[in-house]
């Protein structure tokens, strides 16, 4: 039998950064964030030789193990250790051998929370397969806390919510782990207009994400009133763009971009860069009214928020960087899974 998940990835339109400990935790964060037709994708199939094999198609890795109840992290394919050793530990099983495959639309360190969106598609792959009593909230923490703690791999919370409850969101991040997710009830002319005037830029460069998320904590233990000043202006970006979204009030998103664009560069170093900055510039001199990195910074996705029919000057003078603009669509469906 053939056990298969996709999950979508996701653009963050305001906020980023704020649902990350210790700020969170101690002002608590918000984000708007809505999910795209790029997907993390997974398969298990069952096998009868007691081997466990693990391949990652995109990236062109493959390990193969004896039957064990924990399999070594070394750096090679540890999302999808990972998440087998925690349901291994968790809910413990033995079928006789299965083979984890898994694709990504989009390079890791790209902005658009490709790690996170794997370990929620390796996470719903698994509950299809074994036909585990987990929910939305369930699924999303369990891959929260294989990333954050069982990986030590540094990180928010948005992206694996993103991944498995899908649509147009605003979340509200607490301590003690609380996460609230708000679906928007947004009228579809607004969503079509959105996706008709975002433009996604990707720089044709990824970024170790883990470095900037890091020094940005630090920043908030460290009380650098800078860094935690601009996440309050990045907090109440996303409550200005929650408002303006359910009032169709677009002509107002390219200003909000723009205020979040300015302030997310304060949070911490490395996330805005020469080269991002000058595309940013461009971008803007030729139509667009505001735009942001997507995810940590430093590199991966641009997204421009592109008023009347500016988008196609814009992708225009965008060529001489050397990046791609990718086509998508907005997806109103998260984690999906099922057996064939």
């Amino acid at each position: 039998m053939i056990h298969r998940s996709k999950a979508p990835l996701r653009i963050g339109l305001a906020g980023g950064g704020t649902d990350v400990s210790p700020y969170c935790d101690e002002f608590g964060g918000a984000i708007l964030n809505t999910t795209i037709s790029l997907n993390a994708n997974a398969t298990i199939e069952r096998t009868s030789d007691g081997k466990i094999c693990l391949e990652a198609l995109d990236r062109d890795e493959q390990a193969c193990f004896d039957w064990s109840e924990n399999l070594p992290l070394n750096g090679h394919l540890d999302l999808l250790k990972g998440v087998y050793n925690r349901i291994q530990k968790d809910y413990p099983f033995n079928n006789g051998g299965f083979r984890l495959s898994t694709y990504v639309d989009a390079p890791a360190g790209s902005g658009l929370g490709t790690s996170s969106t794997l370990v929620v598609a390796i996470v719903g792959a698994f509950v299809e397969m074994l036909q585990l009593p987990l929910g939305e909230y369930d699924i999303a923490h369990y891959a929260y806390e294989i990333e954050r703690s069982d990986l030590q791999l540094a990180g928010g919370r948005q992206d694996q919510y993103a991944a498995t409850f899908g649509g147009v969101n605003y979340m509200e991040f607490y301590n003690n782990d609380k996460v609230i997710v708000n679906p928007l009830r947004i009228r579809q002319r607004y969503i079509d207009e959105l996706e008709n005037n975002l433009l996604l830029y990707y720089t044709s460069t990824s970024r170790e994400s883990a470095k900037i998320i890091i020094e940005q904590s630090k920043n908030v233990t460290a009380k650098k009133s800078g860094s935690i000043e601009a996440m309050h202006h990045l907090k109440q970006q996303a409550q200005m763009m929650k408002e303006a979204l359910l009032k169709g009030q677009l002509d107002e998103i390219g200003r909000i971009l723009d205020i979040g664009f300015e302030q997310k560069r304060r949070m911490a170093a490395g996330i805005n860069n020469e080269l991002i900055d000058t595309i940013y510039e461009t971008a803007k001199k030729n139509g667009a009214s505001g735009g942001k990195i997507s995810g940590a910074g430093g590199g991966g996705f641009m997204i421009f928020y592109c008023p009347g029919n500016t988008k196609y000057k814009v992708r225009t003078s965008l060529q001489q960087f050397g990046g791609q603009y990718r086509n998508y669509q907005f997806v109103k469906h998260g984690l999906k899974t099922w057996t064939v």
